[in-house]
């Protein structure tokens, strides 16, 4: 995953942690991200994951390195309609 990530930030001139945070905000699933800033600085930088979007070519790779199995007891819901809709690179 962290090598997606760095490719991408290299391709886009962004950093990780843009690219990382503008990803989650376009999950589905994720209802919020918590980008735990340390100081003024890297909120800033981190605030400059919003307002532009990654390229479907570059959503799917993400989406392909961070694929994953989810353990029991989890592993049910991913075979239910609404979690496939929502998710669908991770059951393909």
């Amino acid at each position: 995953m962290v090598d997606a990530l760095d490719e991408i930030a290299q391709e886009t001139g962004r950093t990780v942690p843009q690219i990382a945070i503008n990803w989650l905000l376009r999950r589905p699933t994720v209802s919020s991200v918590i980008i735990g800033a340390r100081n003024e600085e890297q909120l800033r930088q981190n605030l400059g994951a919003v307002g532009w979007s990654l390229t479907p070519d570059q959503v799917a790779r993400l989406d392909s390195a961070s694929s994953r199995t989810a353990p029991y007891p989890h592993f049910p819901y991913q075979r239910q309609e609404g979690f496939t809709r929502l998710n669908p690179s991770i059951l393909g």
